[in-house]
């Protein structure tokens, strides 16, 4: 045994220096990299602030002046996106009827056209209708009357000729309401609206507004709506 010892020796000392050669020559492994923090796109900030309700968009105003009942001043208004063929419209409009009459002048209601052409084919010519009442002073008293007999003429091949069967019985100059019905002016006053809407990032309808912030479609049944235009009113004073 004693012969083998210094070879051993000399073995063991070998080991150790390879392995110290080893260690100091292996390559380094780098700590795994933490994760990365989101960048945001182009020049907004990372801690973009989250965005507020929809307010009143100065910038699309949509058509001038818009129709309503009540007070510019009143110091609530109620402004509503519709489609005079959409069955929810047609639930809302004497509910905003009742709420005229509650709250008097100190309510201000704004109607807009929203019209899905694609789900409802005589919205369209609704409103060209209502805005060819409204040339001659008539708007309001159509808007009634088109809202009012909904369920006579949605399923209607063509519901023109009762829209102006409502002309004639409004008492309205007929041969004006013909070319009206059909005019550029008209035509343009609808694209406002809606261009308004879209810049508002209504989707559907009914959607209304209460100075300038969206109602919930949930909260629009008079019960709901009553209290919320009253909680208003405290807010301003009144």
């Amino acid at each position: 045994m004693r012969k083998f010892l210094p070879l051993l020796i000399i073995l063991a000392v070998l080991g150790i220096a390879l392995g110290a050669g080893w260690y100091l020559t292996r390559p380094k492994v780098a700590p795994p990299a933490p994760p990365a923090t989101p960048q945001a796109s182009g020049n907004v900030p990372a801690t973009s602030v989250s965005p507020t309700p929809a307010r009143l968009n100065v910038a699309q105003p949509g058509a001038e002046p818009p129709h309503s009942v009540g007070p510019v001043n009143a110091p609530v208004t109620l402004e509503e996106f519709g489609d005079f063929q959409c069955p929810p419209c047609g639930l809302l409009h004497p509910v905003l009827k009742e709420m005229e009459k509650e709250f008097g002048s100190q309510l201000r209601v704004i109607f807009r056209h929203f019209p899905l052409a694609q789900a409802h084919p005589h919205a369209i010519p609704a409103a060209r209708a209502a805005e060819a009442a409204g040339m001659q002073g008539k708007f309001w008293e159509m808007h009634d009357l088109i809202f009012e007999n909904q369920q006579t003429w949605k399923t209607a091949f063509d519901a023109r000729p009762t829209f102006e069967g409502y002309a004639v019985k409004l008492g309205l100059d007929i041969g004006k309401f013909r070319r009206d019905i059909t005019s550029t002016a008209v035509d343009q006053r609808i694209a406002l609206d809606g261009r308004r809407a879209n810049a508002l990032g209504v989707t559907g309808t009914p959607t209304v507004f209460m100075n300038g912030r969206e109602i919930p479609f949930e909260a629009l049944p008079p019960e709901r709506l009553r209290p919320l235009i009253q909680a208003e009113l405290r807010a301003a004073g009144r």
